[in-house]
């Protein structure tokens, strides 16, 4: 594949995959974190009071003011919109949008609970959710002060809180499952539609003597690589000695300045077209943004077409992906119109 190519594919694949696990994670709730900022739960009608008013009922379940401005704050902060700057139309989207979420999850914790004896979560599982969880707080204090604010009073509740969360996520897999799976007839489908733009890049293996130019006079930087070159062409001193004592790039100082091999795509705009132009084994003077190189391309490849076979994996990942969001939209869509008589909003 292109380097452009692979790099879309991926960002495909990445971008697909994060909005599965957004909607895991806000929509059915998957991380306890997303739990304990959303209020203690115990799957019983909620006292409702003055102060603290339900906002939407989900069969016994009420949904209170408090979740929903929790909620709120978390989609605010998760889409990059501060609250104080919006407006009351997009304001009143957004928390029309929280309670969605919060209803979806509340709506998917029963089918989960329903569904209980075929979702069967052993203790590893919860001990490997348990220690990715408690990663998330910076120390035992932290953690601590979190469940305690929440009413969860010792690590045999957090775990059962965490086991009913496990829980949910095989309920949800269990549905998704038949409904991503893509054939190799997909895939090659996908690939002679698409074949003309996967290659391999055209590649370059580089070595480098660098010299930020940042608060420094660029002038006297390269003057100080011209005197390095000149050494190196008079063979006075050879390319790693140079790295060593003139080289100011922690990466590659410690490894002859070797950049290791490199795309296009890879580099600096202001760096990527006088690399690729220059000849084999001839050093010399570039200048980029961050400062002066003394650079040297050590070996070349050109572009190579990619076969099937090497561009499949990432072709089925890409598809699965596109295939898993299209079935967690329906999913969510079906399971709010199979539930529409269980659910009010106030």
């Amino acid at each position: 594949m292109t380097h452009s190519a692979k790099t879309a594919l991926r960002f495909g694949i990445y971008g697909l995959t994060i909005a599965y696990v957004l909607c895991d994670l806000f929509v059915f709730d998957g991380p306890f974190l997303r739990f304990i900022k959303q209020g203690k739960h115990s799957g019983t009608a909620a006292v409702a009071t003055t102060a603290d008013p339900v906002v939407a009922r989900v069969a016994a379940y009420n949904i209170h003011r408090s979740q929903l401005e929790r909620a709120l704050q978390e989609r605010s902060w998760r889409d990059g919109k501060p609250l104080a700057g919006l407006d009351p139309q997009e304001l009143a989207r957004m928390r029309r949008a929280a309670l969605d979420d919060l209803i979806d999850h509340e709506l998917l914790r029963s089918k989960a609970s329903a569904n209980a004896a075929e979702l069967k979560v052993t203790d590893e599982e919860i001990t490997a959710r348990m220690e990715r969880f408690t990663a998330g707080f910076p120390n035992k204090e932290a953690l601590d002060s979190a469940m305690a604010s929440q009413g969860i009073t010792s690590g045999q509740a957090l775990r059962e809180r965490l086991a009913a969360h496990i829980q949910q996520d095989k309920y949800v897999e269990s549905r998704l499952a038949p409904l991503i799976g893509v054939t190799d007839d997909e895939a090659r489908q996908w690939f002679e539609q698409n074949q003309g733009q996967i290659a391999t890049p055209e590649r370059i293996e580089a070595r480098h003597v660098f010299r930020p130019t940042l608060d420094l006079n660029p002038d006297e930087v390269k003057q100080q690589l011209v005197t390095a070159l000149a050494a190196l062409s008079a063979g006075t001193k050879d390319f790693g000695t140079l790295v060593r004592e003139v080289s100011e790039d922690p990466l590659t100082k410690n490894r002859g300045g070797a950049l290791g091999w490199m795309t296009r795509a890879r580099l600096p705009e202001d760096l990527a077209g006088p690399l690729f132009a220059m000849p084999l084994h001839q050093p010399a003077l570039l200048r980029s943004k961050l400062g002066w190189h003394l650079i040297e391309v050590t070996a070349r490849k050109p572009a190579e077409a990619a076969s099937f076979e090497q561009a499949k994996p990432e072709i089925l990942s890409a598809l699965e992906a596109v295939k898993r969001r299209q079935a967690a939209t329906e999913f969510r869509a079906a399971l709010r119109g199979f539930e529409a008589r269980n659910i009010e909003i106030y």
